[in-house]
Formats: structure tokens, C-alpha cells, sequence
């Protein structure tokens, strides 16, 4: 089973979106299940993780009510409050739907640095734990240092670093990336996506030349047992449609064995984020 780790829906309006700047014009619009469906039947994708895109518990609702109304949808990342006295309240309404797998919150949007360090944002990633959620770590390479920290304080909380934090890959820079990666890797409770780098690369003639070494980076650090696929549709749109993202990460593990290339392409996101059947 292929199943996409990473993706979003929304309705759009430019109130609500407005990191989608003049250059990601193509994505001005709505993106829905049935939008999604049609891409994933030619991509030959089973299943996906649908992602918050908006910091509001009325999006973690909606995106749960379309999980429930589409079984290709097996798991939702929902935004909650994480720094709230009453997070657990909050968390214990939410997971009595089943499709909720996971939280995050943009970290990578956050003026302090140190934000996912407060005493407030460490109870709420506590709370998590009680309720068997994962945690997507949201950041750019600059925040790695304190994502190591933060991982460090909760070792019996399962965490996904997504977009593989974000590299400086449009500067051509590799480093203090790939040190500071492998060090998070070092932690068995982290994985990370394989998602985000054409994006992050912002050219549409991208090559899989130049995404090679930063996915190699990935692959030796964490292994084929904790790496997720995963598109980042729409967003992916801007430079790269989705079954040619598909067809590249193909590619980029087309060295791997069949179990690990399995693993990578589903299985890792089916465990990590506790997915039933679609």
C-alpha cells in the first residue's frame, strides 16, 4: 500500500492564506477530496494523511469531517491549542474521532526561536501523549538545534520532522544541515518526511540531480524504516505536479530493496501514525 504522509485541503481565501504569496499564484483556489482522489488514481497512491494548513481548531474539525466522509483519508494532522490550560480538554473532544493521528503547530512561522522550548508548549506536547498522538515538527533548518532539544525532553513521544526541516537547498547549501539532521536522527522516536524540497528548491526546472544529495542525507540518517513519502500537494504545485514528485522519490530509493522501498512508500506512515484501513 502507497500511502501519501503529507498533503493539504483548503478553501481558499486570500484572509486566511496569505503565506500563498503572488508567486504561488497556481494555487489560489480551492483544493478538495475530489481534486486529491483524481490525482492520487493516476499517481497510484492508496491512501493519504491529510495536514493542517490553518492554526484553527474549526480546520482540524473540517478536516476530520472529510476524513470521515472519505475513506482514502486515513489520518488527519489537526491543529490544537497546544499552549491552552485546557489543551486536554480540547485533545480528549477531538480523539474520539479515530482519524485523528497527530498535531502540529507552525513552529517555522513562530518570531521566537525558542518558542517550542516554553514551559506551555512542553505541557501541551506532554498532554499528547495520553491520547497515543504523534507530533509533527514543523521548522526550517535553523531551528534544528531546538527541535534536538525539544525531542530530547519527550523520548517516549513519537515526533515526525516534516519536509526534511527544510534545507537551504535554493542557496545550495548542505550544511550545518546535514550535521544538525543527522544528530536529530540519532533519537529512534524521529522520523522524517521526504516531502517539501522542490518547494523549498522554488524552481519548476528542478532537477533530480540537485535533490539527490539532501534525500541521500535523509535516507543514511534515519533509515528506510523512518522515512515517510509524502507529496505536500498543492503546495507542491507551484514547481512540480504530483505524480512527477511521485515518480521522483521513485527514483530517489529506486536503490533500496523492495522491503525498503515499501516501507518508505507506506508502511513507515502507517506505523508511525497508527493508520487503521482506508
Amino acid at each position: 500500500m502507497i500511502i501519501d504522509s503529507h498533503h493539504h485541503f483548503w478553501r481558499y481565501s486570500p484572509a486566511e492564506y496569505g503565506w500563498i504569496d503572488d508567486g504561488m499564484a497556481a494555487i489560489r483556489r480551492d483544493f478538495l477530496p475530489a481534486d486529491l482522489r483524481r490525482e492520487i488514481v493516476v499517481a497510484g497512491v492508496d491512501a493519504v494523511v491529510s495536514v493542517q494548513a490553518r492554526q484553527s481548531l474549526e480546520e482540524t474539525r473540517w478536516l476530520l469531517d472529510l476524513a470521515a466522509q472519505n475513506p482514502f483519508i486515513a489520518g488527519v494532522v489537526g491543529w490544537v491549542p497546544l499552549v491552552s490550560p485546557s489543551v486536554a480538554t480540547t485533545l480528549a473532544e477531538l480523539a474520539t474521532q479515530s482519524k485523528l493521528v497527530a498535531v502540529r503547530h507552525v513552529l517555522q512561522d513562530e518570531p521566537d526561536p525558542q518558542f517550542m522550548l516554553r514551559a506551555d508548549f512542553q505541557a501541551g506536547i506532554r498532554a499528547l501523549q495520553a491520547f497515543d498522538l504523534t507530533y509533527d515538527v514543523l521548522i526550517y533548518d535553523r531551528h534544528l538545534p531546538q527541535a534536538i532539544e525539544l525531542v530530547d525532553r519527550h523520548p517516549s513521544q513519537r515526533f515526525v520532522v516534516d519536509h526534511m526541516a527544510k534545507p537551504s537547498i535554493k542557496q545550495g547549501a548542505i550544511e550545518p544541515w546535514a550535521r544538525l539532521l543527522r544528530e536529530l536522527a540519532r533519537r529512534p522516536h524521529v522520523s522524517c518526511k521526504l516531502s517539501g524540497l522542490v518547494t523549498e528548491l522554488g524552481r519548476p526546472d528542478w532537477t533530480i540531480a540537485e535533490l539527490r544529495p539532501y534525500v541521500d542525507v535523509v535516507l543514511d540518517a534515519f533509515g528506510p524504516d523512518r522515512v515517510l513519502f509524502g507529496s505536500d500537494w498543492p503546495v507542491c504545485l507551484v514547481v512540480c505536479g504530483y505524480s512527477r514528485w511521485m515518480a521522483t522519490v521513485q527514483e530517489l530509493i529506486a536503490h533500496l530493496s523492495p522491503t525498503e522501498r515499501a516501507a518508505i512508500l507506506g508502511e513507515n506512515a502507517r506505523r508511525v501514525y497508527q493508520l487503521g484501513d482506508p
